[in-house]
């Protein structure tokens, strides 16, 4: 069995390697796992206490997939709950459907009795109006939010500089590989704004008879690239799972124009392989792994890749 997040998985890593060691359910294991993240207030891109969007709302998304079935569920910009990834879980579960957002995502949410909260903690709301009153005249302050929103949602500066989210991968007792994913977002995102995590292929993808990949940081890229899914299909053409991580690096070192901050990938093979590359993010790199033997799980260094 193997279990791989990254570095913002701390609070529920641990939760995710017990459930694995015992036997339980792959997907169910990284769902109680990252529950634990999404309640974490030190997580500042995570649930509660994450980054408002530009109005000082909190909209989360989240996404599961199972690997062997190939079923997906996911919810974006969901507004009132406390755990985006178990909604989305209830999406794959419950509905024919495949992705839930908005206003549809909540009264999904409401319907099955979803743990209801508000994410937006104190200091974050400070923080956020802070950073609003720095890039607005004082008539755009007394005129909010009946304000331009793209300006603001452009030029305010994300706190802690970070776009990230949580992501889980694992290889379980039965040799199912799941994902699952988590976020709040980027810090003054626009309203409604979803980044790769809820997009199942970009942010994340898992097929039991290759592997499963899941994105941090820019979404917007690996949307563009389809990161999460390529890499898994590099793998069912033949490539190695490292060979695979570096094709996909190329697609999105590739992209010239738009948003192209950086994206680290994460991934694993149905050979309990794994591979955690990060192209053009700032900082310490790191992320969680586990593997059968282990008392653990451990923090480790990325591979980074600067092209810029």
């Amino acid at each position: 069995m193997i279990l791989l997040a990254n570095s913002e998985a701390y609070p529920g890593i641990e939760e995710s390697a017990r459930r694995l060691q015992e036997g339980e359910d792959g997907l169910t294991s990284l769902i109680e796992g990252i529950k634990l993240v999404e309640l974490d207030p030190r997580v500042r891109t995570v649930g509660y206490g994450g980054w408002p969007n530009v109005l000082g709302e909190m909209e989360l998304d989240g996404s599961v997939m199972d690997g062997d079935s190939l079923r997906t569920g996911a919810v974006g910009a969901l507004k009132g709950y406390m755990h985006p990834v178990d909604v989305a879980h209830r999406v794959m579960t419950d509905l024919n459907h495949e992705i839930l957002v908005g206003e549809g995502a909540a009264i999904f949410a409401k319907e099955i009795g979803a743990v209801a909260g508000d994410n937006l903690i104190e200091d974050s709301k400070q923080v956020w109006w802070e950073k609003l009153e720095q890039a607005m005249t004082p008539e755009e302050q007394a005129a909010f939010p009946n304000v331009p929103l793209a300006p603001l949602s452009n030029n305010a500066t994300d706190p802690e500089r970070v776009r990230d989210t949580t992501v889980f991968l694992s290889s379980d007792i039965n040799k199912k590989i799941s994902v699952a994913t988590s976020t709040s977002g980027w810090a003054w995102k626009y309203p409604g704004r979803l980044g790769d995590s809820p997009i199942i292929g970009a942010g994340s993808y898992a097929d039991s008879r290759y592997g499963a990949c899941a994105c941090t940081h820019t979404g917007e890229m690996a949307i563009r690239c389809s990161t999460s899914h390529a890499v898994v299909l590099y793998m069912k053409m033949g490539m190695s799972l490292d060979d695979a991580v570096y094709e996909a690096i190329k697609d999105l070192d590739y992209l010239k124009d738009g948003y192209t901050e950086g994206v680290t990938i994460h991934a694993i093979d149905c050979f309990n392989n794994h591979k955690v590359v990060s192209l053009n993010c700032p900082g310490n790199i790191t992320y969680w792994f586990w593997e059968t033997g282990m008392d653990k799980p451990e923090e480790r260094q990325a591979e980074v890749i600067m092209t810029k």
